[in-house]
Formats: structure tokens, sequence, C-alpha cells
């Protein structure tokens, strides 16, 4: 009797498509803009939801850039690198060309994480230009950008 449940038990397995083994990672609760995922933040749910992220150490650690509401897949498309600079924040500005850097103060403009680009405003001369934000805090700006 018990290897006819075994035997049983396999057929389901191998009978079973991809989709039915499918996995969608939702919100397990209203998750607000600019929030850091956590592990908390999100519940597997069975099948499969085009568009919608699968693996949790993908989107744990990532800041929603909208609200997602509890029970909606979550996308890789609604998150980003959570923010290192706020807008009108302070920030130090830092213009390479070769050997040339020019370091400054500027205001960003935008909220931005590391390797977003953001607006920043120079306080000395006014300018608004674009430049990556690095790791440190930063805003970079590269000639030619």
């Amino acid at each position: 009797m018990r290897s006819l449940s075994i035997l049983a038990a396999l057929a389901a397995l191998t009978a079973a498509t991809p989709a039915a083994l499918a996995q969608t990672l939702v919100a397990a609760h209203t998750i607000r803009a600019q929030s850091v995922i956590t592990a908390e933040d999100i519940a597997v749910a069975a099948g499969a939801s085009p568009g919608a992220a699968t693996d949790p150490a993908a989107v744990i650690g990532l800041a929603a850039r909208t609200a997602i509401y509890q029970g909606r897949p979550i996308r890789p498309a609604d998150l980003g690198p959570p923010a290192l600079i706020e807008r009108n924040q302070i920030v130090q500005l830092i213009y390479t060309d070769g050997a040339l850097s020019i370091v400054t103060e500027g205001r960003a403009l935008g909220r931005g994480g590391v390797g977003e680009a953001i607006r920043v405003m120079n306080i000395a001369s006014r300018a608004t230009v674009t430049g990556l934000v690095a790791t440190d805090g930063t805003v970079r700006i590269n000639a030619g950008q």
C-alpha cells in the first residue's frame, strides 16, 4: 500500500507542469514607496505572474519606487537601489577629466541610489548638472557627460 502512494506521488510530480511549480513573490502587506524591502515584506504565491520576481534574494535590500499593495506581485521594475542621497541634500560634486579633478558642493534636485543618475545644482555657480551617485555618497561627473 505504501509503495502505491509513493508511486502516485512520483506520478503527480512528473505530471506537474512548470507553470504549476512556478511561484511569484507578492507583498505580504502594503509596502510604501521608498521603503527598503525586507524578508517580512514578501510572501510567496503559487502560480506564475508575468514580469513578477521569483527569487527573494533578488528583491531583499532594494527600495520600492512606488507603493506595492498587499497581495500584488512584486516586479523588479518597481524596485531600485535604496536612496543614498535625498532631495535638497548638500552633496559633494566631483568632476573628473583625466588628471583634472574639481570638487565642489551641490544641492541634490532629486533622490538617488548608488549608480543612479541625479540632477544636482552647483551651489557656487547655480548651474545644474547630472551625475552618478557613488558608493561614498558623492555625485561624480565625468568629462563628456
